[in-house]
């Protein structure tokens, strides 16, 4: 059972930022987020560092359509049933051997991730007592993806599975990382999942809520194992309830936009936060590019506030849910220009600072 009483209103950071250099990058990282530091995803200057893109190295079926400039799983590939085998293959050496060296093929290389490798260096640095990585999350990564005809692969069964191993060995490989330049570092690994917020609508009809559950839990359950605290990170509207039952450690969502709708949920939040769960509130709004260029920390102080009093309608003590709390931005900062993802990430640490002595 991982400790989790220490993370208690600190800031966090979603995983993108728009530099095109990593030294302003991680300077920023270190300045701001010393309590729980992050390795950010710079797709700006490498294309691989899109959030999709990047956890599809060494993925089974992978291949390239040079005429559309994306990426699909293509079941046709000479190589595909070598690939499928083996990666099952690797899943048992991994899990059940423990096997580094087998799990070492599914790294985030230097070509698809700038970052990560300095990350490390911070984190064997100063040593805090949480660090941050991320994957996409499974059910965005399979309805995102497509196969050769262009049909989503969440509806493969077999190719669902090769998304859902792959992107948990991606997720072990990042604590194993983490604790092997740090050992008392607790990492915290967060699940991206944006097209959750698209689920009951009709662009997934067809998909039943409980199917992505299931499919979510399976990465959480394998982080929870090995030391990692869970999170789950939708900046859309979605279902908190049926996502609670995931059993995720941490739900972070966009509080700047949603937070009516998030609290349209509040007797499950209420009843996840008793049983140990964290809220991460999406306060700093990195999608609203002309409200970030004018709002201040009092302003959201005063709404972290607020929302702490409409959830403790439940019955929930308000310094319980604020012990409880953590402070993000909405979601990434990849979309805006550098100098105001530099100011939402030191709005980010300023808004907690503030919140921590205000009593």
């Amino acid at each position: 059972m991982t400790d989790k009483k220490l993370l208690s209103l600190l800031c966090m950071a979603i995983g993108s930022l728009p530099h095109q250099d990593i030294d302003e990058a991680m300077s920023l990282v270190e300045e701001n987020f010393k309590d729980i530091p992050f390795w950010p995803q710079l797709s700006k200057m490498n294309k691989n560092e899109n959030m999709v893109v990047q956890f599809l190295e060494n993925m089974p079926a992978c291949d390239y359509d040079e005429n559309n400039d994306k990426m699909f799983l293509n079941t046709e590939k000479v190589s595909y049933i070598q690939e499928l085998e083996q990666l099952f293959i690797d899943w048992e050496d991994i899990i059940v051997k423990n096997d580094v060296k087998v799990l070492n093929k599914y790294a985030i290389s230097k070509n698809y991730s700038s970052t990560f490798s300095t990350f490390l260096n911070i984190v064997e640095r100063i040593k805090p007592k949480f660090a941050k990585g991320q994957i996409v999350g499974p059910f965005t990564l399979s309805t995102t993806l497509t196969d050769k005809s262009g049909r989503s692969v969440y509806y493969d069964v077999t190719l669902r599975e090769v998304i859902t191993r792959v992107l948990s060995l991606k997720a072990l490989w990042q604590i194993k990382e983490i604790k092997r330049v740090s050992p008392n570092t607790i990492p915290i690994i967060f699940l991206d999942e944006p097209s959750l917020s698209q689920l009951r609508t009709s662009a997934y009809v067809t998909i039943s809520p409980d199917e992505p559950v299931e499919q979510i839990k399976t990465v959480l359950d394998l982080i929870k194992a090995n030391g990692g605290i869970s999170a789950i990170h939708c900046c859309g509207r979605c279902d908190w309830a049926n996502l609670i039952k995931t059993g995720c450690d941490i739900i972070n969502f966009d509080a700047y936009n949603h937070s009516e709708h998030f609290l349209l949920f509040s007797n499950f939040i209420a009843e996840f936060l008793k049983n140990g769960g964290k809220i991460a509130w999406g306060l700093v709004p990195t999608l609203n590019e002309e409200s970030l260029k004018t709002i201040t920390v009092q302003t959201l102080k005063n709404k972290f506030y607020d929302l702490i009093e409409k959830l403790s309608l439940t019955g929930l003590d308000k310094d319980f849910i604020k012990e409880n709390s953590l402070i993000t931005p909405s979601c990434g900062a990849a979309s805006l220009p550098a100098y105001l993802a530099d100011k939402a990430m030191k709005m980010t640490k300023m808004l907690v600072s503030s919140i921590s002595v205000n009593n």
